[in-house]
Order: structure tokens, then sequence, then C-alpha cells
């Protein structure tokens, strides 16, 4: 009779552990960068504005979840997920082999090629790895864009900054020769006064290893249920039309890719 009453508390006490460990999806806490126009950027009031924000916003709707958004330094953003500061990264994060060791992803929400920027008067004719031979190049740190230009510009110089505003300063005053990263954060950057001082020289070809199968939202391993609710979601934007709504907001092409 001891035994089935161990038993009958055992079984108790795990089933209010469990209990206490299920999670509530009521709220979601979406880390972000703040630094990556047109994706996501700070105003000057410091409101998170940009297309990863608009699609958060959506997604949440679609879920019936309320929206908390952090802003994390993008060398801690992963960590900072894996820490429990927030519950998904939502941020223009590229699906790679090598962050699915350390989190689970959605499917994309979308998918656009990397690009080289160079000064109006610059001399570099082309995009290929002979042609940004000893070139300095700069590219944003811990990005598939810098992993791109180790291994496959790896004559260049390359030149590692913390968000796209200090390469962007850096090639504006000439102490770089060009820049790498997505087209659209180029093309956005290009065609305002700060951008005046340089030119798209040309897309290059993505490298599935190395960029991914396009930008999707970070999750912790645990947590399936979550992930599912999102993926769910962005099915759902899709088809209802809301994610055109936002496309076509920012960009005049199909942002989604292939």
């Amino acid at each position: 009779m001891r035994f089935v009453r161990m038993a009958a508390a055992a079984v108790a006490v795990l089933a209010a552990v469990g209990g206490a460990q299920a999670k509530d999806w009521s709220k979601v806490r979406i880390g972000t960068e703040g630094a990556y126009p047109p994706f996501n950027s700070l105003t000057a009031d410091g409101q998170l504005v940009g297309f990863d924000i608009d699609i958060a916003n959506a997604l949440c709707a679609e879920m019936k979840v309320e929206c908390e958004f952090v802003t994390s330094d993008w060398d801690g953003i992963i960590p900072g997920l894996q820490a429990g500061k927030f519950d998904a990264i939502i941020a223009s994060m590229s699906i790679t082999e090598e962050r699915k060791q350390k989190v689970d992803f959605t499917n994309k929400y979308y998918n656009t090629p990397p690009a080289i920027a160079v000064p109006k008067d610059s001399s570099i004719a082309g995009t290929s790895a002979a042609d940004l031979d000893g070139v300095a190049l700069g590219a944003q740190s811990s990005t598939t864009h810098s992993n791109y230009a180790e291994e496959k510009l790896s004559g260049a110089e390359l030149k590692l900054y913390p968000t796209p505003d200090e390469y962007k300063l850096d090639i504006s005053s000439g102490r770089i020769d060009a820049v790498i990263d997505d087209v659209v954060v180029l093309s956005d950057w290009l065609a305002t006064d700060d951008g005046a001082c340089c030119k798209l020289l040309g897309t290059l070809t993505p490298d599935p290893v190395i960029n991914g199968e396009g930008a999707g939202i970070a999750i912790r391993k645990e947590d399936g249920e979550l992930k599912a609710k999102f993926n769910e979601a962005i099915a759902a934007i899709l088809a209802n039309g809301k994610y055109k709504e936002i496309n076509d907001k920012y960009f005049s092409f199909d942002v989604y890719g292939g």
C-alpha cells in the first residue's frame, strides 16, 4: 500500500511539473536587430519598422498572439534566443546548416541573392573572384555574406563590421573599395542620399550551403509547437494576400523568391 501511495504521489508531482513547463503562446517575444533596412530598423524616435517587423506583426495577428519585440546586436542574437531573452528571431536570418546545429527554423519567408556595391568611379570590372582579388571588401560580421566572401572571394581583403552602417561609412569615405550584402539592402541604401557615393556592381550566384535556403524564423529546438504555429501562419498570409500587401509596400518585385 505504501508503494502504491508513493507511486501515486510521484505521478502527481510529474504531472504538476509537466503542467508548469507547458508554454503559453498567447504572447511571443520576437528578437530582431533594428539595424538592417529595409528589413528592420529603428526610427529616430525608437520605433521598429521594416519588412521583417510588418511580417512579424502579420504572423502574430494570424496566430492570435501578442507580439513583443526585443532588439539585439546581431552577434548576440542566437545566444539571446538560446538564453530565453526572446522566443523567436525575425531578423532576415538565412537558414543554413551551420545555424541549424544551434536553433531550428521555420519555412522561409523570403529569399534574395547577395550583391556587390562599389563607388561610382570604381574601376572594378565585375563580381567574379578574379575581379575582386586584392580589393578591400566590407561585410557585416557573422552573416552569410561575410561567409560567402571568405569562401568564394578569398583573394579580397575582407573587413568585418558589426552593422551595415559602419561599412557604408567606410566605403563612402574611401576606406574600402567594395561591400557585399543582400541585393535589397544595398539597393535600398543606394537609393538614398547617403548611398549617392556608390552603385550596384552586380548580384552573385548564391551558394546553397553558404547562403542557405532563404530567410526563416529561428526557434529554440525544443519549441516545436511554436515553429508549427509560425509555419501555418506563413502559409496563411501567403494564401490570403497579406504577404503580397506587405511585399508591395517595400518592393517592386516578389521578394519571396524561388
